[in-house]
């Protein structure tokens, strides 16, 4: 065998400019952990006595005061699932229409595609608390405010999702129907909703699930619920029922993750 000019070759698992690119993510995450150090403000006498403070709190929840629930806890309790309910049944009558034209095989036009994308984008970027904080401020507190936050904060991921349902669905049964003169709405009914309708379930009883965890925090800002309760118990300094509030909100979120599981499978 001729061996002449042969050329050794070193294999390397990356080329030049995947390690550069690695070495810049990896610095950079440095560099942002070390500026989030230095800037985040850590009182180190706090830290200190965090535990004998943690050890108080839960002194003063001992005994949790069961009697309380029939009177102030239940009530609520139902009012934080109808704000979850009614909040997630609203954000998806909204966000089903924004999911079609947000999809690129449904709505060819491209400013309408950015323009629910960004209606999508911009329910996701503001948080729920600050959902419920702006109706607070229109509405005033209550129950409406909180069932408002939820559907505005869920229009987003309901929309997204959906949409994304909707690009995945496959061409041959839709190109199918068009082929033979069906109408439209036989079009979405007959091609595309069954192969979406399982996401659809699926992303519902998830977003229904999300929503019961956050609808029982945004009563903290005056958007009612359970939240508003352990407010006033913790500026009374009621801490048994605080803890009772807090072991009911466990319960709660508990038995809808069973359902939803139960749901999914009889669904699905």
């Amino acid at each position: 065998m001729n061996t002449v000019g042969a050329i050794d070759r070193e294999w390397h698992r990356f080329t030049p400019a995947q390690r550069l690119a690695r070495f810049a993510l990896y610095f950079g995450i440095v560099f942002a952990c070390v500026i989030s150090l230095r800037t985040v403000q850590i009182i180190p006498e706090f830290l200190y006595d965090a535990p004998e403070q943690v050890a108080d709190l839960l002194k003063r929840m001992w005994p949790v005061e069961w009697a309380f629930y029939p009177k102030g806890v239940h009530e609520v309790l139902i009012e934080t699932l109808h704000i979850a309910t009614l909040g997630t049944i609203l954000a998806i009558i909204m966000a089903l229409p924004l999911g079609l034209l947000a999809a690129n095989n449904i709505t060819p036009n491209a400013w309408l595609n950015y323009f629910a994308k960004l209606i999508l984008v911009s329910s996701r970027s503001v948080n729920s608390l600050v959902w419920a904080l702006l109706f607070v401020a229109m509405f005033g507190p209550g129950a409406l405010a909180g069932t408002l936050a939820i559907a505005f904060r869920s229009i987003g991921f309901v929309g997204k999702l959906f949409g994304e349902a909707l690009e995945e669905t496959r061409p041959g049964p839709i190109e199918a129907l068009k082929a033979a003169g069906a109408p439209w709405t036989s079009i979405y009914i007959k091609g595309y909703w069954p192969q979406v309708e399982p996401a659809f379930w699926a992303i519902a009883l998830f977003r229904w699930d999300i929503s019961v965890r956050e609808s029982a925090v945004i009563g903290l800002v005056g958007a009612g619920g359970i939240g508003m309760a352990i407010d006033t118990a913790m500026n009374l300094f009621q801490w048994q029922r605080v803890a009772l509030m807090l072991v009911a909100i466990f319960a709660i979120v508990v038995v809808a993750e069973i359902a939803v599981t139960y749901i999914r499978k009889k669904i699905i």
